[in-house]
Protein backbone atom coordinates (compact mmCIF):
# COMPACT_ATOMS: atom_id res chain seq x y z
CA UNK A 1 0.00 0.00 0.00
CA UNK A 2 1.38 3.42 -0.95
CA UNK A 3 0.65 6.72 0.84
CA UNK A 4 2.07 10.18 0.55
CA UNK A 5 2.70 10.23 4.31
CA UNK A 6 2.89 7.53 6.97
CA UNK A 7 2.55 8.56 10.61
CA UNK A 8 3.58 6.10 13.30
CA UNK A 9 1.83 6.91 16.57
CA UNK A 10 -1.77 7.91 17.24
CA UNK A 11 -1.17 10.14 20.25
CA UNK A 12 -1.95 13.87 20.28
CA UNK A 13 1.01 14.85 18.08
CA UNK A 14 0.29 12.23 15.43
CA UNK A 15 -3.44 13.02 15.38
CA UNK A 16 -2.83 16.78 15.25
CA UNK A 17 -0.35 16.40 12.38
CA UNK A 18 -2.83 14.31 10.39
CA UNK A 19 -5.64 16.75 11.05
CA UNK A 20 -3.53 19.76 10.08
CA UNK A 21 -3.11 18.24 6.60
CA UNK A 22 -6.85 18.02 5.96
CA UNK A 23 -7.69 19.57 2.60
CA UNK A 24 -4.22 19.15 1.11
CA UNK A 25 -5.21 16.20 -1.07
CA UNK A 26 -2.42 14.09 0.39
CA UNK A 27 -3.02 10.44 1.21
CA UNK A 28 -2.09 9.70 4.82
CA UNK A 29 -1.70 6.46 6.73
CA UNK A 30 -1.70 6.58 10.53
CA UNK A 31 -0.35 3.47 12.25
CA UNK A 32 -1.24 2.87 15.90
CA UNK A 33 -0.75 -0.38 17.80
CA UNK A 34 -3.76 0.27 20.04
CA UNK A 35 -7.14 -0.87 18.74
CA UNK A 36 -9.45 1.71 17.18
CA UNK A 37 -11.90 1.68 20.09
CA UNK A 38 -9.18 2.86 22.50
CA UNK A 39 -8.26 5.68 20.11
CA UNK A 40 -11.88 6.72 19.93
CA UNK A 41 -12.39 6.52 23.70
CA UNK A 42 -9.03 6.71 25.51
CA UNK A 43 -8.96 5.59 29.15
CA UNK A 44 -8.46 8.15 31.91
CA UNK A 45 -4.71 8.55 32.52
CA UNK A 46 -4.82 11.20 35.24
CA UNK A 47 -2.77 13.78 33.38
CA UNK A 48 -4.07 17.34 33.14
CA UNK A 49 -2.60 19.36 30.27
CA UNK A 50 -1.92 23.07 30.79
CA UNK A 51 -2.75 24.48 27.38
CA UNK A 52 -1.39 27.86 26.36
CA UNK A 53 -3.52 30.34 24.41
CA UNK A 54 -1.56 29.39 21.31
CA UNK A 55 -2.38 25.70 21.77
CA UNK A 56 -6.07 26.46 22.34
CA UNK A 57 -6.10 28.46 19.10
CA UNK A 58 -4.42 25.56 17.29
CA UNK A 59 -6.89 22.99 18.64
CA UNK A 60 -9.74 25.32 17.65
CA UNK A 61 -8.36 25.63 14.12
CA UNK A 62 -8.04 21.85 13.89
CA UNK A 63 -11.67 21.41 14.91
CA UNK A 64 -10.83 19.55 18.12
CA UNK A 65 -11.71 22.25 20.66
CA UNK A 66 -15.38 22.07 19.67
CA UNK A 67 -15.47 18.46 20.88
CA UNK A 68 -14.60 19.45 24.45
CA UNK A 69 -17.33 20.23 26.95
CA UNK A 70 -17.29 23.02 29.57
CA UNK A 71 -16.76 20.38 32.25
CA UNK A 72 -13.47 19.41 30.56
CA UNK A 73 -11.95 22.91 30.71
CA UNK A 74 -10.61 24.49 33.92
CA UNK A 75 -9.18 28.03 33.92
CA UNK A 76 -5.60 28.55 35.09
CA UNK A 77 -5.37 32.15 36.32
CA UNK A 78 -2.09 32.16 38.23
CA UNK A 79 0.93 29.96 38.91
CA UNK A 80 2.92 30.08 42.15
CA UNK A 81 6.33 28.63 42.95
CA UNK A 82 7.07 27.67 46.58
CA UNK A 83 10.38 26.60 48.08
CA UNK A 84 10.92 24.42 51.14
CA UNK A 85 9.44 25.62 54.41
CA UNK A 86 9.47 29.26 53.32
CA UNK A 87 6.10 31.01 53.00
CA UNK A 88 7.58 33.22 50.28
CA UNK A 89 5.79 32.79 46.94
CA UNK A 90 6.91 33.72 43.43
CA UNK A 91 3.73 34.32 41.42
CA UNK A 92 3.13 34.47 37.68
CA UNK A 93 -0.18 35.97 36.60
CA UNK A 94 -1.86 37.87 33.79
CA UNK A 95 -1.23 41.39 35.11
CA UNK A 96 -0.46 43.70 32.21
CA UNK A 97 -1.33 41.12 29.55
CA UNK A 98 -5.00 41.91 28.94
CA UNK A 99 -5.91 38.24 29.50
CA UNK A 100 -7.99 36.79 32.33
CA UNK A 101 -6.04 33.51 32.56
CA UNK A 102 -2.62 32.04 31.87
CA UNK A 103 -4.16 29.08 30.08
CA UNK A 104 -6.60 26.19 30.36
CA UNK A 105 -6.31 22.81 32.06
CA UNK A 106 -7.83 19.91 30.12
CA UNK A 107 -7.54 16.16 30.81
CA UNK A 108 -5.13 14.48 28.40
CA UNK A 109 -7.56 11.70 27.51
CA UNK A 110 -10.22 14.27 26.59
CA UNK A 111 -7.81 16.06 24.23
CA UNK A 112 -6.94 12.77 22.58
CA UNK A 113 -10.62 11.93 22.22
CA UNK A 114 -11.37 15.37 20.75
CA UNK A 115 -8.55 15.07 18.21
CA UNK A 116 -9.76 11.61 17.18
CA UNK A 117 -13.27 12.94 16.66
CA UNK A 118 -11.81 15.74 14.53
CA UNK A 119 -10.05 13.30 12.18
CA UNK A 120 -12.91 10.78 12.09
CA UNK A 121 -13.97 10.44 8.46
CA UNK A 122 -11.25 12.79 7.18
CA UNK A 123 -10.86 12.26 3.39
CA UNK A 124 -7.59 10.62 2.38
CA UNK A 125 -6.77 9.38 5.90
CA UNK A 126 -6.40 5.64 6.57
CA UNK A 127 -6.32 4.48 10.18
CA UNK A 128 -4.24 1.32 10.56
CA UNK A 129 -4.82 0.18 14.12
CA UNK A 130 -4.22 -2.83 16.30
CA UNK A 131 -0.74 -3.58 14.97
CA UNK A 132 2.73 -2.29 15.69
CA UNK A 133 5.74 -1.57 13.50
CA UNK A 134 8.29 -4.33 12.92
CA UNK A 135 10.82 -2.32 10.91
CA UNK A 136 11.28 0.93 9.02
CA UNK A 137 13.70 2.07 6.37
CA UNK A 138 14.15 5.13 4.19
CA UNK A 139 16.21 6.16 1.19
CA UNK A 140 16.02 8.95 -1.35
CA UNK A 141 13.14 7.22 -3.12
CA UNK A 142 10.90 7.06 -0.06
CA UNK A 143 10.09 5.21 3.15
CA UNK A 144 9.05 1.60 3.76
CA UNK A 145 7.35 0.34 6.93
CA UNK A 146 6.84 -3.33 7.69
CA UNK A 147 4.06 -3.92 10.21
CA UNK A 148 4.00 -6.60 12.88
CA UNK A 149 1.17 -8.34 11.00
CA UNK A 150 3.34 -8.64 7.87
CA UNK A 151 1.88 -5.83 5.78
CA UNK A 152 4.30 -3.51 4.00
CA UNK A 153 3.53 0.19 3.57
CA UNK A 154 5.37 2.68 1.36
CA UNK A 155 5.31 6.46 1.55
CA UNK A 156 7.05 9.60 0.38
CA UNK A 157 7.43 10.82 3.97
CA UNK A 158 7.63 8.93 7.27
CA UNK A 159 6.71 10.77 10.49
CA UNK A 160 7.54 9.27 13.88
CA UNK A 161 5.21 10.24 16.73
CA UNK A 162 5.65 7.10 18.82
CA UNK A 163 6.72 8.32 22.28
CA UNK A 164 9.93 9.58 23.86
CA UNK A 165 11.40 6.07 23.62
CA UNK A 166 10.62 5.98 19.91
CA UNK A 167 11.46 2.69 18.20
CA UNK A 168 11.14 4.41 14.82
CA UNK A 169 13.69 7.05 15.84
CA UNK A 170 16.10 4.27 16.85
CA UNK A 171 15.63 2.38 13.58
CA UNK A 172 16.26 5.58 11.64
CA UNK A 173 19.64 5.77 13.37
CA UNK A 174 18.88 9.01 15.21
CA UNK A 175 20.51 9.18 18.62
CA UNK A 176 18.91 10.99 21.55
CA UNK A 177 19.82 12.37 24.94
CA UNK A 178 17.99 10.11 27.39
CA UNK A 179 17.95 11.04 31.06
CA UNK A 180 16.27 8.47 33.32
CA UNK A 181 15.82 10.42 36.52
CA UNK A 182 15.24 7.57 38.98
CA UNK A 183 12.12 9.34 40.18
CA UNK A 184 8.45 8.82 39.43
CA UNK A 185 5.43 11.06 39.25
CA UNK A 186 2.11 10.09 40.82
CA UNK A 187 -1.02 11.93 39.73
CA UNK A 188 -4.52 11.72 41.14
CA UNK A 189 -7.61 13.88 41.26
CA UNK A 190 -8.52 15.07 44.75
CA UNK A 191 -11.46 16.92 46.27
CA UNK A 192 -10.67 19.40 49.05
CA UNK A 193 -12.26 21.83 51.47
CA UNK A 194 -10.44 25.01 50.45
CA UNK A 195 -10.83 27.20 47.36
CA UNK A 196 -7.84 27.03 45.02
CA UNK A 197 -8.95 30.26 43.28
CA UNK A 198 -7.74 28.76 39.95
CA UNK A 199 -4.14 29.06 41.15
CA UNK A 200 -1.63 26.32 40.37
CA UNK A 201 1.23 25.73 42.78
CA UNK A 202 4.58 24.05 42.28
CA UNK A 203 6.15 23.37 45.67
CA UNK A 204 9.79 22.32 45.69
CA UNK A 205 9.83 21.01 49.23
CA UNK A 206 12.78 19.23 50.80
CA UNK A 207 12.82 15.64 49.55
CA UNK A 208 9.73 16.00 47.36
CA UNK A 209 8.09 18.09 44.67
CA UNK A 210 4.33 18.47 44.85
CA UNK A 211 2.09 20.41 42.48
CA UNK A 212 -1.60 21.22 42.67
CA UNK A 213 -3.37 22.00 39.42
CA UNK A 214 -6.77 23.70 39.90
CA UNK A 215 -9.76 21.96 38.35
CA UNK A 216 -13.41 22.97 38.22
CA UNK A 217 -15.08 23.18 41.60
CA UNK A 218 -13.12 22.32 44.71
CA UNK A 219 -10.99 19.72 43.01
CA UNK A 220 -7.34 19.65 41.97
CA UNK A 221 -4.92 17.35 40.24
CA UNK A 222 -2.26 16.41 42.78
CA UNK A 223 1.13 15.70 41.21
CA UNK A 224 3.72 14.23 43.57
CA UNK A 225 7.32 13.45 42.58
CA UNK A 226 9.53 11.23 44.72
CA UNK A 227 11.94 8.35 44.26
CA UNK A 228 10.33 5.54 42.29
CA UNK A 229 10.30 3.25 45.33
CA UNK A 230 8.51 5.80 47.51
CA UNK A 231 5.92 6.50 44.81
CA UNK A 232 5.14 2.79 44.43
CA UNK A 233 4.56 2.52 48.18
CA UNK A 234 2.20 5.52 48.18
CA UNK A 235 0.31 4.29 45.13
CA UNK A 236 -0.42 1.04 46.97
CA UNK A 237 -2.30 2.85 49.77
CA UNK A 238 -6.08 2.70 49.95
CA UNK A 239 -7.87 5.92 48.84
CA UNK A 240 -8.49 7.15 52.38
CA UNK A 241 -4.88 6.70 53.47
CA UNK A 242 -3.58 8.23 50.23
CA UNK A 243 -5.82 11.29 50.65
CA UNK A 244 -4.54 11.78 54.18
CA UNK A 245 -0.93 11.44 52.99
CA UNK A 246 -1.39 14.01 50.22
CA UNK A 247 -3.07 16.35 52.71
CA UNK A 248 -0.05 16.01 55.01
CA UNK A 249 2.50 16.45 52.23
CA UNK A 250 0.70 19.58 51.00
CA UNK A 251 0.63 20.93 54.57
CA UNK A 252 -3.20 21.02 54.47
CA UNK A 253 -3.04 24.25 52.44
CA UNK A 254 -6.38 23.38 50.86
CA UNK A 255 -7.74 21.49 53.84
CA UNK A 256 -8.48 17.80 53.97
CA UNK A 257 -8.22 15.97 50.65
CA UNK A 258 -10.05 12.90 49.35
CA UNK A 259 -8.88 10.95 46.31
CA UNK A 260 -11.66 10.81 43.71
CA UNK A 261 -9.68 9.32 40.78
CA UNK A 262 -6.33 7.58 40.44
CA UNK A 263 -3.55 7.23 41.34
CA UNK A 264 -1.53 6.90 38.12
CA UNK A 265 2.25 6.47 38.21
CA UNK A 266 4.74 7.57 35.56
CA UNK A 267 8.52 7.00 35.78
CA UNK A 268 10.29 10.23 34.83
CA UNK A 269 12.72 10.55 31.94
CA UNK A 270 13.61 13.37 29.59
CA UNK A 271 14.73 12.93 25.99
CA UNK A 272 15.98 15.18 23.23
CA UNK A 273 16.69 13.78 19.75
CA UNK A 274 20.05 14.73 18.21
CA UNK A 275 18.19 15.38 14.97
CA UNK A 276 14.51 15.90 14.21
CA UNK A 277 14.79 14.69 10.63
CA UNK A 278 16.50 12.08 8.46
CA UNK A 279 16.20 11.06 4.82
CA UNK A 280 12.47 11.13 4.01
CA UNK A 281 11.59 11.13 7.71
CA UNK A 282 10.80 13.51 10.58
CA UNK A 283 10.21 13.29 14.34
CA UNK A 284 7.38 15.09 16.14
CA UNK A 285 5.92 15.07 19.64
CA UNK A 286 7.81 13.19 22.33
CA UNK A 287 9.79 11.32 19.68
CA UNK A 288 11.57 14.64 19.09
CA UNK A 289 11.48 16.19 22.58
CA UNK A 290 10.38 14.50 25.79
CA UNK A 291 10.05 17.27 28.37
CA UNK A 292 10.10 17.06 32.16
CA UNK A 293 6.50 17.79 33.26
CA UNK A 294 7.45 20.44 35.82
CA UNK A 295 6.91 23.38 33.42
CA UNK A 296 3.94 21.72 31.66
CA UNK A 297 5.27 22.54 28.18
CA UNK A 298 5.63 19.06 26.70
CA UNK A 299 2.20 18.90 25.07
CA UNK A 300 2.38 22.49 23.83
CA UNK A 301 5.78 21.92 22.21
CA UNK A 302 4.58 18.68 20.65
CA UNK A 303 1.55 20.39 19.16
CA UNK A 304 3.70 23.24 17.89
CA UNK A 305 6.14 20.87 16.21
CA UNK A 306 3.34 18.90 14.55
CA UNK A 307 1.71 22.00 13.08
CA UNK A 308 5.07 23.47 12.03
CA UNK A 309 5.87 20.38 9.99
CA UNK A 310 2.32 20.19 8.62
CA UNK A 311 2.52 23.80 7.45
CA UNK A 312 5.74 23.17 5.53
CA UNK A 313 4.36 19.97 3.97
CA UNK A 314 1.07 21.64 3.00
CA UNK A 315 2.92 24.55 1.35
CA UNK A 316 5.10 22.15 -0.62
CA UNK A 317 2.07 20.12 -1.72
CA UNK A 318 0.25 23.26 -2.84
CA UNK A 319 3.22 24.20 -5.03
CA UNK A 320 3.52 20.69 -6.43
CA UNK A 321 6.89 20.35 -4.71
CA UNK A 322 8.56 17.54 -2.83
CA UNK A 323 6.86 17.11 0.55
CA UNK A 324 9.94 15.36 1.97
CA UNK A 325 12.81 17.26 0.44
CA UNK A 326 15.99 17.63 2.47
CA UNK A 327 15.55 21.41 2.42
CA UNK A 328 12.02 21.19 3.85
CA UNK A 329 13.09 18.79 6.57
CA UNK A 330 16.11 20.95 7.48
CA UNK A 331 13.82 23.96 7.78
CA UNK A 332 11.52 22.01 10.09
CA UNK A 333 14.41 20.85 12.24
CA UNK A 334 15.91 24.32 12.55
CA UNK A 335 12.56 25.90 13.42
CA UNK A 336 11.59 23.32 16.02
CA UNK A 337 15.05 23.23 17.57
CA UNK A 338 14.92 27.00 18.03
CA UNK A 339 11.50 26.66 19.69
CA UNK A 340 12.35 23.70 21.90
CA UNK A 341 15.99 23.75 22.93
CA UNK A 342 15.91 26.84 25.19
CA UNK A 343 12.86 25.70 27.16
CA UNK A 344 14.20 22.12 27.36
CA UNK A 345 17.54 23.32 28.74
CA UNK A 346 15.93 25.82 31.12
CA UNK A 347 13.53 23.20 32.45
CA UNK A 348 16.32 20.73 33.13
CA UNK A 349 18.33 23.47 34.86
CA UNK A 350 15.31 24.35 37.01
CA UNK A 351 14.71 20.73 37.96
CA UNK A 352 18.38 20.24 38.79
CA UNK A 353 18.50 23.30 41.01
CA UNK A 354 15.21 22.77 42.84
CA UNK A 355 15.70 19.05 43.54
CA UNK A 356 19.29 19.42 44.75
CA UNK A 357 19.30 19.07 48.53
CA UNK A 358 22.86 20.28 49.12
CA UNK A 359 23.13 23.44 51.29
CA UNK A 360 24.60 25.57 48.49
CA UNK A 361 21.74 24.65 46.16
CA UNK A 362 19.13 25.50 48.81
CA UNK A 363 20.68 28.94 49.22
CA UNK A 364 20.82 29.44 45.46
CA UNK A 365 17.17 28.58 44.91
CA UNK A 366 16.00 30.90 47.68
CA UNK A 367 18.04 33.68 46.11
CA UNK A 368 16.71 32.89 42.64
CA UNK A 369 13.07 33.11 43.74
CA UNK A 370 13.56 36.38 45.59
CA UNK A 371 15.49 37.89 42.69
CA UNK A 372 12.60 37.01 40.38
CA UNK A 373 10.12 38.64 42.74
CA UNK A 374 12.11 41.89 42.67
CA UNK A 375 12.06 42.04 38.86
CA UNK A 376 8.45 42.58 37.70
CA UNK A 377 9.49 42.82 34.04
CA UNK A 378 10.99 39.33 34.28
CA UNK A 379 7.78 37.95 35.81
CA UNK A 380 5.66 39.59 33.12
CA UNK A 381 7.90 38.22 30.37
CA UNK A 382 7.68 34.70 31.80
CA UNK A 383 3.90 35.02 32.17
CA UNK A 384 3.56 36.00 28.51
CA UNK A 385 5.80 33.10 27.55
CA UNK A 386 3.64 30.70 29.57
CA UNK A 387 0.52 31.96 27.82
CA UNK A 388 1.80 32.16 24.25
CA UNK A 389 4.48 29.49 23.82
Amino acid sequence: MIHDILIVGGGPAGLAFARALDGTGLSIGLVERQPADLLASPPVDGREIALTHRSVATLTRLGAWAHLGPEDISPLREAQVLNGASRFTLAFNTAGTGEDRLGQLVPNHRIRQALFRAIDGQPGLDLITGTGVASVGTDRAGARVRLADGRVLDARLLVAADSRFSAVREQLGIAAEVNRLGRSMMVCRVAHEGDHRSIATEWFDHGQTIAMLPLNGRQSSAVLTLSSGQIEQLAALNPGALGAEITRRYDARLGEMQVVEGPHVYPLATTYARHFAATRAALIGDAAVGMHPVTAHGFNLGLQGATTLAGLVADAAARGGDIASSLLLRRFEATHRLASRPIYAATNLLVGLYTDERPAARIARRATLRAGARLPMVRQTISRFLMQH
